[in-house]
């Protein structure tokens, strides 16, 4: 059964005097635990379809289907719902506050799910389990991250959704990063989807979804992923 199918989807945003088609009748289906890696150029709509998926923007029209919820038809408060219960986001870009500590910054998805699990553990598993007291500043870019996934994977969520994660990280801190994420696909069944310009990581994914000017140009299944530390980058 697909934990993630998209049916017809489309995405069209209002500019005035004309519509910006960003996502135009797309489909495709995900399965649960996948490792997925959506590939295309700036600007082809790869960040539209990871807000739709996040329930972070609306579709124009088409399903939105979530572990068999239509989540297209959602209102408001269902949605902030969802996104609190059902997706943990990771971005190039930390998002950590930076007058809390790396605990205090995890520790906060307590406060919107009840389902989140031990902040502790969860950081110990990403090795910092000696940089619990420390605030982003006194982190390393990696490091920063992986607080960062460390607060996503708190909130025990069915799927982690990654926004160009690697982008602002050197070549080997990103080979740990991309590792963890896959680890957590293999390991814990999470579904992962991570947006990139980088092809060489397709080497790595179960299924790559190519987007070019808002519609799927190709989708490719990997019957032999490989891990992330043998990717050629």
């Amino acid at each position: 059964m697909n934990f993630i199918q998209f049916k017809d989807v489309t995405k069209e945003y209002d500019m005035g005097s004309t519509k910006l088609l960003a996502v135009d009748r797309i489909n495709f289906a995900i399965e649960e635990g996948e490792f997925v890696v959506i590939l295309g150029p700036s600007g082809a709509g790869k960040s539209t379809l990871l807000n739709l998926l996040g329930g972070m923007d609306y579709a124009s029209s088409g399903d939105i289907i979530i572990n068999g919820q239509n989540i297209a038809q959602y209102k408001d408060d269902e949605l902030t719902g969802y996104r609190a219960s059902s997706v943990g986001f990771v971005f190039q870009f930390y998002n950590l506050i930076p007058t809390l500590t790396a605990l205090e910054n995890v520790s906060l998805t307590k406060e919107v799910t009840k389902n989140s699990t031990d902040p502790v553990k969860v950081l110990d598993s990403v090795g910092l389990k000696e940089h619990l007291n420390q605030f982003p500043a006194q982190l390393s870019g990696g490091e920063q991250q992986r607080v960062s996934i460390a607060r996503a994977i708190c909130k025990n969520p069915a799927m982690l959704l990654c926004d160009e994660p690697t982008g602002a990280l050197d070549s080997e801190t990103g080979t740990v990063i991309l590792s963890l994420l896959q680890r957590l696909s293999r390991e814990s069944k999470k579904t992962v989807i991570i947006v990139s310009h980088n092809a060489a990581l397709a080497q790595a994914a179960d299924k790559v979804i190519h987007i070019k000017n808002g519609r799927i140009k190709e989708i490719t299944i990997n019957p032999m992923p490989v891990d992330v530390s043998e990717v050629n980058w």
